[in-house]
């Protein structure tokens, strides 16, 4: 939703997810790049922005946009990183705006390299309630029937395995963790999903004024879409107040067991307490919570396979999200 917000502006051009760090490159992103690899690193960042993180294909079948992409460039990129910022802005410039904007959560646990290889680089660090995020992970892989009708049955399966109320809770803990040491950096923001649903035009007007460009009203039409939790509704222009604190609404009371909401609160109790969220009293259900601990191996073995093609280097990847 952030992004949309930020794509609405005349300046900003909002990407799809592009998961450059950490999947496409691995650390260090500032050593040399062989033409070779030059190639095959643009044509999948093209594969990637032209069919969707999710959906996309082979990239080889980009390999003619890449080599043009990189022969029309004024200097040759010799860098993963240089690469990819060229790629960015002349992506920008051939939708006729002037300032890039990726939306990848991932990049979350890369803001010490983002901000070190980029220096006009602003980091936007979007905070959710921890049980809110943990209902959306649970029904993410339902997306297909909410309107994400492309939706490959492989990632409907990936996301079902994905999902485990220890591991999510863990991945918050660590990702709320990785950008609150940045909380005191000037190019780095963090604003409250709750916040930003309850004050849109303050808080965009806010995040405009640190990213250096002017508010705009049409920033806040955007189409109600992308949810895990209700269907899109892309005719529905503007921001949904009641997507926040989904986790106990009315309209989703029993999605999240007890179970599940004592393991969320018991490992993000702390950060929670940092970051202003309440945790509600609740008895876990012990025969659920019984199950979720036996069954936690389980999955968390599962993810790993089921996502190995989605880490360049395993060791780093593991180590940076849990």
């Amino acid at each position: 939703m952030m992004g949309r917000i930020l794509g609405k502006h005349p300046r900003v051009y909002t990407f799809g997810e592009l998961h450059f760090f950490g999947q496409l490159c691995a650390p260090p992103f500032s050593s040399k790049l062989r033409r070779k690899m030059a190639e095959e690193l643009a044509s999948e960042l093209h594969c990637i922005q032209r069919e969707g993180y999710r959906t996309y294909g082979n990239p080889r079948r980009f390999l003619g946009e890449a080599q043009a992409f990189l022969e029309r460039l004024s200097t040759y990129p010799d860098t993963s990183a240089s690469l990819f910022e060229a790629f960015l802005y002349d992506e920008t410039a051939e939708n006729d705006k002037t300032i890039p904007c990726d939306q990848t959560p991932r990049n979350v646990f890369y803001i010490a390299d983002i901000l070190e290889l980029y220096p006009n680089a602003r980091v936007i660090n979007m905070i959710r309630d921890p049980r809110d995020v943990l209902l959306s992970q649970k029904r993410k892989w339902k997306r297909r029937s909410l309107g994400g009708s492309d939706l490959p049955i492989k990632e409907m399966l990936r996301d079902w395995v994905n999902y485990h109320p220890i591991t999510i809770s863990h991945i918050w803990r660590t990702a709320v963790s990785a950008a609150d040491q940045f909380a005191e950096h000037g190019r780095v923001i963090s604003i409250y999903f709750e916040e930003l649903l309850r004050h849109p035009e303050t808080t965009v007007k806010s995040l405009c004024d640190f990213v250096g460009i002017t508010y705009a009203d049409e920033m806040l039409q955007v189409p109600q879409v992308g949810s895990s939790v209700a269907a899109d509704q892309p005719q529905q222009l503007g921001i949904n107040p009641h997507r926040a604190h989904s986790w106990h609404s009315d309209t989703n009371a029993g999605e999240l067991g007890s179970a599940e909401i004592y393991l969320n609160q018991t490992i993000t109790a702390a950060l929670m307490k940092r970051h202003n969220y309440s945790p509600a009293s609740i008895q876990p259900n012990l025969a659920s919570l019984t199950l979720h601990l036996l069954s936690f191996p389980v999955k968390l073995g599962g993810a790993f396979l089921f996502n190995l093609d989605r880490m360049k280097n395993i060791r780093q990847t593991l180590k940076r999200r849990l």
